[in-house]
């Protein structure tokens, strides 16, 4: 087995997915471009391969048993192990006519946010813990928001969206508590409010910004925290 290391970013194709797959490619990770959309995904590889990472694209909709199936095993015979996965893919679900007002709640978008953001990340993780354990220091980052902080309470009312990552954040600290006598490293981290067609593109922060914090849990050391919630200037509160 060869010693580079590969990563998988799920909803890598654009935004802060495809800056964390390029910031990891640039510091030697061969990246598994983890995407729904097949010219999107081609793309992505395409763009990161001018730029020099190493690269291959991962067919993946995280909403799908099959699929994230199939993608562990693209993984395993392209790499044979898997080093760090970051669980990127995400989505905000709609807002029209009052669905994430708490008062007129659509019950059906906040199934659909949570199959993304919640149970997609199980899916995948539970998918690729067995090329993860393969690994020397095997790292998961599951990205999340601040939104989701009962703390903070930051931004629009979302209630789809902002309880979808409370529970990211709630079973982040589950894995690592079942994992916390082995090498597997699991947190959370938030990108802050990066300028991406998930904002509109209507934000302070460039997504290399939003993309740090997860390659610096990506690339924790051993002893690194576990289970905890981190934007770049350190534990979030929630």
């Amino acid at each position: 087995m060869n010693d580079t290391k590969t990563a998988l970013v799920t909803g890598a194709n654009k935004g802060i997915g495809f800056a964390i797959a390029q910031g990891l490619g640039a510091i030697g990770f061969t990246v598994a471009v983890g995407a729904r959309d097949d010219a999107r995904r081609a793309d992505a590889v395409e763009h990161l391969h001018a730029a020099g990472v190493d690269a291959f694209g991962v067919a993946l909709d995280v909403t799908s048993d099959d699929s994230v199936a199939a993608a562990a095993r693209t993984v395993e015979q392209t790499a044979g192990r898997l080093d760090v996965l970051v669980n990127n893919a995400g989505i905000s679900g709609r807002t029209d006519d009052g669905a994430q007002d708490p008062t007129t709640l659509d019950l059906d978008v906040v199934r659909t946010v949570l199959d993304t953001n919640v149970f997609g990340v199980v899916r995948v993780t539970n998918a690729m813990l067995p090329l993860l354990r393969r690994a020397h220091s095997p790292r998961i980052v599951n990205m999340s928001s601040d939104m989701g902080s009962l703390t903070r309470q930051t931004g629009p009312i979302l209630a789809a969206y902002a309880p979808s990552k409370s529970m990211l954040n709630s079973i982040t600290t589950q894995y690592a508590r079942r994992l916390a006598d082995t090498n597997v490293i699991v947190n959370a981290g938030c990108p802050g409010y990066v300028a991406t067609d998930f904002t509109g593109f209507n934000a302070p922060r460039t997504p290399e910004q939003g993309a740090a914090i997860a390659i610096r849990l990506a690339t924790l050391p051993d002893d690194g925290p576990r289970g905890a919630f981190f934007d770049e200037e350190g534990a979030v509160p929630w």
